[in-house]
């Protein structure tokens, strides 16, 4: 935990070791993460579309292939936007972490390696998310903005690669709440000694 940074921004910490009392990152990594996957499911439909075709019409659904298309752009612009304040939120939380020093994760890290590799990698997949949102932008736009197909199928490999990635990233950041305990009011109030079920008002 950086003291001199709580001390010059004046903040005042809970139980939770935050300013505040539900962390922010987590619930934004669960946005961005279903921008993502919904973007490119979405252009996964799209390009499948002809297979799909004869469902829909015997499930009496309309569907057109431009709007799966639309959906999956959508979602990615979404994405984009959303994962740069959840990588800022996360710095943010954490800089404020104050990781147990004698523990190791199922996957044999320490604390301090997780926080540094999640760290790193959001900041890697920020740039990811954002390098393919201007790769579906050229391919709507520019490359393919006459063909029926919008996306070319090396980005839908990259963008299912990107869900191991996502995987991996995430369960890192998992590890840090549900085994480090970190920003997690109930953990604190155990490694304190005190009721869980009795939180401070």
């Amino acid at each position: 935990m950086n003291s001199q940074l709580i001390d010059s921004l004046k903040l005042r910490l809970g139980i939770n070791g935050l300013p505040y009392e539900i962390p922010i990152h987590p619930k934004l990594v669960h946005l961005t993460l279903g921008l993502f996957i919904i973007a490119i499911l979405f252009d996964i439909a799209g390009a499948i579309f002809p297979i799909e075709r004869p469902i829909f019409k015997f499930l009496g659904l309309t569907a057109l292939r431009s709007g799966f298309f639309n959906v999956g752009w959508y979602n990615l612009i979404g994405a984009s936007i959303v994962t740069f304040f959840t990588v800022a939120f996360g710095f943010f939380e954490l800089i404020l972490a104050n990781p147990p020093i004698n523990q190791k994760s199922d996957w044999g890290l320490n604390a301090s390696m997780t926080m540094v590799l999640h760290g790193l990698g959001g900041i890697l997949l920020l740039g990811a998310i954002a390098a393919m949102t201007w790769w579906r932008g050229l391919q709507r736009y520019h490359w393919r903005k006459n063909e029926s197909r919008q996306v070319q199928w090396s980005y839908l490999l990259v963008g299912v690669a990107m869900f191991g990635i996502l995987f991996v990233h995430g369960t890192l950041g998992g590890q840090l709440g549900s085994e480090f305990g970190i920003h997690v009011t109930a953990a604190k109030l155990v490694q304190q000694g005190a009721n869980p079920s009795l939180l401070p008002k």
